[in-house]
């Protein structure tokens, strides 16, 4: 499956390795912790480890069990990651005296309630590109800011399809009875390969009809879609680069509710806002489905899992992000280009890089 870029600049010339110096993600917490009650909140940095693998070594060394410990996010093995866990506070004394080579306790403090997976405002990022010419440096600088004035399309990462990147096809095996998957987890865990396959087959399809507006006329493009003229019209005066189409659904960004798009041309000002942003299927038993236009070209990739969708947990995902308190700064004499930048949560950093660069995984 071939993700297409939103922008059409050529590709830019860096090397990146995603090791712990030169790739670290910072948990931002939804919420400030009361500094009281009977859960214990540690703030842990590791490196080259999964989430899990730390979990398992602080249960190990502290006898708390895994299944309690809270957590916001599940963390990639690559990398440094600052994040949040809690855990009951009367194993406090035991992790006094944890020590891994891997792991760090760099602060702790208490809350009412255990964390759960979804507490969690967003990620800030800290990348490094190593071997970037001047004119590369200029370059990634000029297109970083366009990313951050016009967002991105929020593609699920190579991280989500595995090495070969066929995780989603053992996903519709299971869900076909072609084949059995006993581990619960491992089993989900396929079965959303699956439905992101389909969110990033739409996704790829609304970046083509965005990059159709922004290259045609509205005569060239009546030529290419279906539309009436005069909302071919509309669409093409929207401001922002993503276009939104009559019959989306909506969501306030970067927290509120879901709605659909009925008035076109006041949902295209507060999208260019940042105010609201495009919602994409997760495809499931509960998923809300687009109406009018937005819908019937969603039917054409999610129709094919109808008779599964019982199957499936649905819901709906952020098509479109925007990075926030973006920086970078480029190191001539080493030459690096590093950039700092914050991602609501569920989005990749290696999907904005891989925007920024137009180099795939």
């Amino acid at each position: 499956m071939d993700r297409l870029f939103a922008y059409s600049h050529s590709p830019i010339n860096v090397y990146f390795s995603k090791n712990s110096k030169d790739f670290v993600v910072s948990e931002i917490p939804l919420y400030e912790f009361s500094g009281k009650g009977e859960h214990l909140v540690l703030k842990v940095r590791k490196k080259d480890l999964t989430t899990w693998q730390m979990l398992k070594a602080i249960s190990e060394q502290s006898g708390v069990k895994v299944k309690e410990i809270g957590y916001a996010g599940l963390k990639d093995k690559a990398g440094m990651t600052i994040q949040y866990i809690s855990l009951p506070k009367k194993f406090e004394k035991e992790i006094e005296k944890f020590k891994h080579e891997k792991i760090k306790i760099l602060e702790k403090t208490y809350h009412d309630n255990k964390i759960k997976v979804g507490h969690l405002k967003g990620n800030r990022f800290f990348i490094r590109l190593k071997k970037v010419s001047k004119v590369d440096a200029e370059k990634l600088k000029n297109v970083l800011a366009l990313i951050e004035r016009e967002g991105f399309p929020n593609y699920f990462g190579y991280q989500r399809f595995g090495n070969d990147k066929e995780n989603f096809l053992i996903g519709l095996e299971i869900l076909e009875g072609k084949r059995k998957e006993r581990n619960k987890k491992m089993r989900n865990f396929f079965i959303s390969a699956y439905q992101s396959h389909l969110f990033n087959l739409w996704l790829s399809r609304r970046v083509e009809i965005n990059r159709f507006f922004a290259s045609f006329d509205v005569k060239e493009l009546s030529d290419v879609f279906d539309f009436p003229k005069d909302l071919i019209k509309n669409i093409k005066k929207e401001p922002s680069f993503c276009k939104l189409l009559p019959g989306d659904i909506l969501h306030h960004y970067p927290y509120g509710r879901i709605f659909v798009c009925n008035d076109l041309d006041e949902e295209a000002k507060r999208f260019a806002n940042k105010d609201i942003t495009l919602t994409g299927m997760i495809p499931g038993k509960k998923a809300a489905k687009a109406d009018g236009i937005a819908g019937e070209i969603e039917k054409n990739f999610f129709e094919e899992c109808e008779e599964y969708l019982d199957k499936m947990r649905g819901s709906r995902r952020f098509a479109w992000v925007w990075p926030a308190n973006v920086d970078s700064v480029y190191k001539e004499e080493n030459a690096w280009f590093e950039m700092n930048f914050d991602l609501p949560k569920g989005s990749y950093a290696t999907v904005l890089l891989e925007e920024l660069t137009h180099l795939k995984n």
